[in-house]
């Protein structure tokens, strides 16, 4: 069996329970090497074969894992975040069905979510936004028109932008010609639950000089959207006027509404 783990965002002790014993069981491990804390193969038997696969191809990568699971051995291939969001994972589980090679995918904790706790953030506050939009610019690997950044700006909700620290200033241009005003929150928040984590408020005006100001050239997710500026309504799962499927509304407050 080859296991997909998710590594968690950063901090070694994010990775999940059931993560953590797949790498300590693992004959064989892949990992990220430029994303993932190396910290987390600590946890691995003394005889486990690390990789790399920053310094790999795909074909280099699936090489590994077919010949270590025709050895009937252990792999895990261990991925930032959780694998599902800019993962390259599908390619990998294709050719491993085409091998006959039975898989299975072991979420993790995604950097969006390192980065809501950064910043003591809730993504969906009621009356200001009840959506996150997960997306990047486009780079060397393209973004479907439908899916611009300027698209998708257009609906004012909560944006989390991956991948796009290096091309900030076209980031805002695109924000703002999608309707986001640009004294919009936004902060960029550095290596997300790591020791070195580094969380810079601004607005998206000034993304790119906040950026070059702190240093920040690469590993960062972008948050834009008014669920930073720390206004907004009351949810109504907990207010006492309204009754749910497990608490009645307050008498108290009917009457004196």
């Amino acid at each position: 069996m080859i296991v997909f783990v998710g590594a968690g965002p950063g901090a070694e002790d994010l990775i999940t329970v059931r993560g953590q014993n797949y790498l300590q069981e693992a004959d064989i491990i892949i990992y990220a090497g430029s994303l993932v804390n190396p910290k987390l193969l600590d946890a691995k038997k003394e005889d486990c074969t690390v990789y790399n696969s920053a310094r790999m191809t795909l074909e280099e990568v699936l090489e590994v894992m077919v010949r270590g699971e025709r050895e009937g051995k252990r792999v895990v291939r261990l991925h930032t975040g959780d694998p599902c969001l800019y993962g390259a994972i599908k390619e990998q589980m294709d050719a491993l069905k085409q091998e006959g090679i039975s898989y299975e995918i072991c979420p993790g904790v995604s950097s969006f979510c390192g980065a809501a706790a950064a910043l003591e953030a809730e993504y969906t506050l009621p009356g200001i936004s009840q959506s996150v939009v997960i997306t990047r610019m486009a780079g060397r690997t393209p973004v479907p028109e439908r899916e611009s950044i300027r698209g998708f700006a257009a609906h004012q909700t909560t944006m989390v932008i991956f991948l796009s620290t290096g091309m900030l200033a076209d980031l805002s241009k695109e924000l703002t010609a999608g309707g986001y005003p640009g004294d919009t929150p936004a902060a960029i928040v550095y290596k997300a639950t790591w020791p070195e984590e580094k969380v810079c408020r601004c607005t998206i005006d000034s993304l790119e000089a906040t950026a070059e100001k702190e240093g920040i050239t690469k590993t960062a997710l972008i948050v834009v959207g008014r669920v930073l500026d720390g206004e907004y309504t009351r949810s109504e799962l907990y207010n006492p006027a309204f009754t749910t499927e497990y608490r009645k509304a307050s008498k108290e407050v009917k009457s004196n509404e």
